[in-house]
């Protein structure tokens, strides 16, 4: 294990890795725009798949990095399949979502995955959430819930903000899919390295002839837009979740996982200075009712994973965790 970086280096490659992850909306953003005129939904599909495109090929080191890896337990590649297909989900909703609501809303509602994760283990595995995490599932939903009454009050920003809210739930919903099943390829033996090479590979594929049934094409697509699609790989993709996966290492999950839930303001914050968007207060208000929920919600999963995180520490440099 190599010395352990100091503090103020765990927390400059944190705030790195957040303002980072930030700027996918920024990129999204300005796909929308560079591909005006094209179908929208059809716009966020085709970038949705060139960010898993070009991510994959950043990755294609990873395939060499761990060919000769001991096999790991049945089961863990069909995992791993399973993962894939659900970033695609996530990647094909989310992206979407940002033609019909606003930057707040979307990436708000697309962070809220760790209330539905605990809620999924809860049924899944019966891992009984805590008190808290009990309370802040309460609260988080309390919050979509203004947040959507702000929306259909005409508080919100976008075309449909109901509609791009959905997706930005089945975005958030199918990321925590991704999460639980990347997880168990892990734990099936299945190094972190190889596991995200083989999910993005599939997330991919699964995208790959989406653009060439719901149009445009590839061909028709505006040369920005793939240079914004080669960016979301890049720089929220490549720079932002390296930058958490390095962390992880070195800090609890739990403190990770809070860094993130402040992409959704680094995220805002970047829409209101370069495109003036910013939605009413009530949909603002129910942002951060549902974050503080979230926030609890994970606060309360702390200790187990603290204790798992300290044992994974002592055993290998190999981070457990894979962030969006």
């Amino acid at each position: 294990m190599s010395e352990r970086p100091s503090p103020i280096k765990i927390g400059l490659v944190l705030f790195m890795g957040l303002m980072a992850a930030s700027t996918a909306a920024l990129f999204i953003r300005f796909g929308y725009a560079a591909g005006e005129g094209l179908n929208q939904v059809g716009l966020g599909l085709a970038m949705a798949a060139l960010r898993l495109i070009f991510a994959s090929m950043l990755l294609i080191p990873l395939w060499y990095r761990t060919r000769n890896e001991e096999s790991p337990q049945p089961g863990a590649y069909w995992f791993a399949l399973g993962a894939g297909v659900f970033l695609a989900i996530h990647f094909g909703s989310w992206i979407p979502a940002f033609a019909f609501t606003s930057i707040a809303a979307s990436t708000t509602i697309a962070t809220s995955s760790p209330v539905w994760v605990a809620i999924m283990l809860w049924l899944w595995k019966g891992e009984v959430p805590s008190k808290l995490t009990i309370i802040g599932i309460a609260v988080a939903i309390s919050g979509a819930m203004v947040l959507a009454l702000g929306d259909a009050a005409g508080d919100g920003a976008g075309a449909n903000p109901m509609l791009g809210n959905a997706l930005a739930l089945v975005a958030a919903l199918g990321f925590s899919f991704y999460f639980l099943m990347g997880q168990e390829a892990q734990r099936r033996g299945l190094s972190t390295s190889r596991y995200v090479a083989v999910a993005y590979a599939i997330g991919a594929l699964t995208l790959l002839p989406i653009p060439l049934i719901v149009g445009p094409h590839y061909g028709e697509l505006p040369g920005m837009v793939i240079f914004f699609g080669l960016m979301l790989a890049l720089v929220p993709q490549l720079i932002g979740h390296t930058s958490f996966n390095w962390a992880v290492k070195w800090v609890t999950p739990t403190l990770v996982t809070l860094v993130i839930l402040m992409e959704p303001i680094g995220a805002t914050i970047l829409g209101l200075i370069f495109f003036g968007e910013l939605p009413g207060w009530v949909v603002l208000l129910g942002a951060v009712i549902l974050l503080g929920g979230v926030a609890l919600a994970v606060w309360g999963r702390a200790e187990p994973e603290e204790s798992e995180h300290n044992e994974t520490v002592l055993e290998s440099e190999e981070p457990e965790q894979n962030y969006r």
